[in-house]
């Protein structure tokens, strides 16, 4: 199926690892130019890197962050069309999953909504401009903690509340003037937040006496009853990302899609 992306502009944010960089890398392939942005970028990224995707440095927890690499991809590609909102997470230094609201002071409630709620809201205001001259979308992605209230992760899932939130508000005032604002809320995706030394799957190896290849490869899934049996692949994430992002979706606004394993077992 043709997504009818040739040439249009994208910026990924997110976008070194996991399903930021799946996401960037399948626009590429769809033919969009593609702004990569992250603090850092990552070997499978670099390796990618050419002029139709590039990598855009910037600290999307800081109040300038979104903008500059907004501003930097339109000065690279002269246009945009297409705002992924994918940065999210544990913030720099955090490590995750934490087990209770009591664990949880005033600074790690403002770096999570900084990093997951502030940081999709800046770059919402930068990239609107732009994306109002000829029409666009935008993709937030969320998380199913935004439907599935737990003590774990709580601030986490606050954030990932308000992006659906905002998702929802800004489809309504900007529907109308040509601009497409969805969502996409996984469930767990099998990214470097579980794999990396010391990530979520040593966590929970740790809490449960267990290993992490046991976490990774069973125990997780059936912690969270995972229909499936298995974590996410972050390709199957970014595939409904760069549908949702096409024009070939251009009746689906203000909508969320769950792409959570069968996690979220609700009518």
């Amino acid at each position: 199926m043709d997504l009818e992306l040739n040439d249009k502009v994208a910026v990924v944010t997110g976008a070194s690892q996991g399903i930021g960089l799946a996401t960037a890398l399948t626009l590429r392939a769809e033919g969009a130019r593609v702004a990569a942005v992250s603090r850092t970028t990552s070997p499978r990224l670099e390796a990618a890197l050419d002029e139709s995707l590039v990598h855009v440095s910037a600290d999307l927890a800081t109040a300038e962050g979104p903008g500059r690499a907004v501003d930097a991809a339109v000065a690279r590609f002269g246009r945009l069309d297409i705002l992924v909102n994918n940065a999210g997470g544990p913030p720099p230094g955090v490590t995750m999953p934490r087990f209770s609201f009591d664990h949880l002071g005033d600074a790690d409630w403002t770096a999570m909504l900084e990093f997951n709620l502030l940081s999709a809201v800046r770059a919402v205001r930068a990239a609107l401009p732009h994306l109002l001259e000829h029409g666009g979308s935008i993709v937030n992605v969320s998380s199913t903690h935004a439907h599935v209230p737990s003590g774990v992760n709580v601030d986490y899932g606050v954030a990932k509340a308000g992006i659906n939130n905002l998702t929802q508000a800004l489809s309504e005032e900007f529907g109308p003037r040509g601009v497409r604002v969805n969502t996409v809320s996984p469930g767990p995706v099998r990214t470097p937040w579980w794999t990396k030394d010391g990530g979520a799957a040593d966590v929970l190896a740790q809490a449960t006496g267990t290993d992490r290849d046991t976490v990774l490869d069973r125990s997780a899934a059936e912690m969270m009853n995972l229909t499936t049996g298995r974590l996410i692949d972050p390709q199957e994430v970014a595939d409904v990302i760069v549908l949702l992002a096409s024009p070939r979706s251009a009746s689906t606004t203000g909508s969320d899609v769950v792409v959570d394993a069968g996690l979220r077992k609700a009518v």
